[in-house]
């Protein structure tokens, strides 16, 4: 049998093409001896290094991340993905349309001055931290705060934070707040919420201010003290109320329903709820609002009474122009600037994938005396 030899022209071919792998070998290393090792792949292994350290997680899951690839769970991918972000690093094409650095901040409404503050404290702290705030103010006929999530989901925002919401009436709806966590989006609530949320609070301690008040005004001689609060459901006014009783009692003093009052938190509310408290004798009226607090004052004048002469008035947050007010309002102090910068450390490190506890981060409230209390009456 006679021997099968290669075709002339594919030896010919093949002999080719050694020599061009020989050259392209040549080449390779004089590039490598001029320019050093290749930084692609080192670079991309310093990168999920880097992301994976930040998040706390492997560096396989990073690149199942990157890769689209499942097995992940949603609220670490949100992590991995705002941990690239963060650093610096480009996200692939596919995942670069879910770049997003928004944070919703729904507000309940504008009236009250402290909720404009608050929005002003979180949005400037949001920003430093390289974050898009968009404002989502419930209005008449507007959007609820359910829509509002429905929205902020839909367009891929990064996290949430909630300032005086349905969190903090027993009797609400809490089912959207449900689905943020289900969801794994970041969301931090300010002031005190009803249990088993599972979602990060930041509150001013309401309990410490209830003690501030009612240790001043009785210190200034006042035994029949009113309190006008917030809707029956309402946490802080639930505390509010539950801390009136034990300073009261403490004092030896009797806190009867007569002198507890429960309005919207308006100047109207806090009109109509004074109005009955002096009817009944009060002559010190601590508030839950400084909206309240003014309604409070307006009613005394009304009645003919002199403010502080007759009757004393404290308020609650010490909103913007409180000290313009005529006379100038008593009131318990909110730390917003603090408050303001914890809750978005807070957001910040659940969107680094940080652990995040869910205990109640209380911040101590501040008494200033102005001009609406002063000695009770000695009739």
């Amino acid at each position: 049998m006679r021997p099968q030899y290669p075709d002339p022209e594919l030896l010919n071919l093949l002999t080719n093409l050694s020599d061009l792998l020989q050259a392209l070998r040549t080449a390779c290393n004089q590039v490598r001896a001029f320019c050093g090792p290749c930084p692609m792949l080192p670079a991309m292994t310093r990168r999920l290094a880097e992301v994976a350290a930040a998040v706390g997680v492997s560096e396989a899951t990073v690149s199942r991340v990157l890769n689209g690839r499942p097995g992940v769970a949603e609220r670490t991918r949100a992590a991995v993905l705002a941990a690239l972000d963060r650093l610096g690093h480009q996200r692939p094409e596919r995942l670069r349309e879910e770049r997003s650095r928004l944070v919703g901040l729904v507000l309940p409404e504008l009236q009250n001055p402290i909720f404009p503050a608050f929005a002003e404290a979180v949005g400037g702290a949001l920003a430093g931290q390289g974050f898009t705030p968009v404002l989502c103010i419930q209005t008449a006929g507007g959007a609820s705060e359910a829509e509002y999530v429905d929205l902020l989901l839909q367009h891929r925002a990064c996290g949430a934070v909630f300032v005086g919401g349905q969190y903090a009436q027993a009797h609400s709806s809490h089912e959207h707040y449900h689905r943020l966590v289900r969801r794994g989006l970041p969301t931090v609530l300010i002031n005190a919420a009803v249990p088993d949320l599972g979602l990060p609070q930041v509150s001013c301690d309401d309990r410490m201010a209830v003690r501030q008040c009612l240790g001043h005004l009785l210190s200034l001689g006042h035994r029949r003290i009113g309190l006008a609060l917030g809707p029956p459901d309402h946490v802080p006014s639930r505390r509010k109320l539950a801390a009136a009783r034990q300073v009261l009692a403490a004092a030896g003093l009797p806190l009867p329903a007569e002198l507890v009052e429960h309005a919207l938190f308006s100047p109207e509310g806090g009109q109509a709820a004074a109005r009955r408290l002096i009817a009944r004798g009060a002559t010190g009226i601590v508030c839950a609002s400084d909206p309240l607090a003014l309604g409070a004052v307006r009613a005394a004048r009304r009645a003919g009474l002199r403010v502080p002469g007759q009757v004393s008035v404290i308020g609650y947050d010490d909103a913007p122009f409180m000290n313009c007010a005529g006379p100038p309002l008593t009131t318990i102090r909110q730390p917003i600037e603090a408050m303001g910068r914890t809750v978005v450390e807070l957001l910040a490190a659940a969107l680094a994938g940080s652990p995040v506890s869910h205990q109640e981060l209380l911040f101590e409230p501040e008494l200033v005396v102005r001009g609406t209390t002063g000695p009770a009456p000695r009739d």
